[in-house]
């Protein structure tokens, strides 16, 4: 297929016609449109019109199917993330701008290899007009235009994590320790305790047990309750922080997984309530019942 057959095809298929080497991996976010106010012109200004996104983003090999692990995956709010938060950034005159943009974020992690951006003006004319540009990944101390930073926003979005011992979770008090948490308005993972305390681990099933008592304990506490969620991975996790969702930690997944910062057990809850807080960087890590006493106390704890 030559330049110009390929021209206005969508990102993927000029993915597939340009590249060189073995096949890559392919992500993609088709048709994405936002109402957004650009353009040089003075009749676009104190304006929004809509923009459509095409992005393809090529990524390296991984080994997420063989064990079905979202974590191994750069997920699809990469890219959409990407789009969101240059949007967000501050107003732009040019479409070709927004591109390098979003380019250059999708391709700030270091999985990703090749990245196709298409956006569209679909109000300014009777057709669409537009840009697409096809960007790689560059080393790290490579020099670039404008550095690409992490969202101004980002530290609104750390998650408070929680430990609720079993008699805070489903002692007396436990609907006043739910809605403190809801009251506080903003990111918060709950830690729970096995459901009965649990010896050190001699062997990985006694391990493993442990761990699903956890587990059991928070699909029990978010069963009970609309307001919380389950999350057992990273992803889920940064997603719901993100969100500014509430979520109920399931631990099995990400301590299996920890090679590098091996997790304390099920007979350290607290520990693995720290563990967690570590992992996700978190504002706070707070015990629930032991400094917080009460429900009332915790957004001063906070504070």
């Amino acid at each position: 297929m030559d330049e110009t057959a390929i021209a206005f095809e969508l990102p993927h298929a000029r993915a597939s016609a340009t590249h060189v080497g073995p096949p890559l991996d392919r992500i993609s976010v088709r048709d994405y449109t936002r109402q957004v106010e650009i353009g040089a012109f003075r009749s676009e200004r104190g304006v929004t019109q809509r923009i459509r996104f095409n992005v393809v983003l090529e990524v390296s090999h991984h080994a997420a199917a063989e064990d079905d692990d979202v974590d191994k995956v750069i997920s699809y709010d990469t890219i959409t993330e990407a789009i969101e938060t240059e949007l967000a950034a501050e107003r732009v005159n040019l479409l070709e701008t927004l591109a390098e943009r979003v380019a250059a974020r999708c391709l700030a992690d270091a999985r990703a290899v090749r990245v196709f951006v298409r956006i569209e003006k679909l109000d300014r004319i009777p057709g669409t007009l537009g840009v697409e540009i096809v960007r790689s990944r560059v080393a790290d101390a490579a020099p670039r235009l404008r550095p690409v930073l992490p969202p101004a926003a980002a530290a609104a979005a750390d998650p408070v994590i929680v430990y609720l011992s079993p008699e805070v979770a489903s002692g007396p008090a436990a609907t006043g320790w739910r809605d403190a948490l809801v009251a506080l308005g903003r990111p918060v993972v709950v830690a729970l305790a096995p459901r009965e305390p649990q010896a050190a681990a001699r062997t990985e099933a006694e391990r493993r047990i442990g761990l699903l008592s956890i587990e059991q304990a928070a699909w029990a506490f978010a069963g009970a309750d609309p307001r919380f969620d389950v999350a057992a991975t990273r992803t889920e996790l940064d997603w719901a922080a993100k969100q500014g969702r509430l979520t109920v930690w399931a631990p099995a997944h990400m301590t299996t997984a920890a090679l590098k910062h091996p997790a304390p057990g099920p007979d350290d809850p607290v520990g693995l309530a720290a563990w967690l807080g570590a992992e996700l960087g978190a504002a706070a890590v707070v015990e629930a019942g032991g400094r917080v006493a009460r429900p009332a106390d915790l957004a001063g704890a906070l504070a």
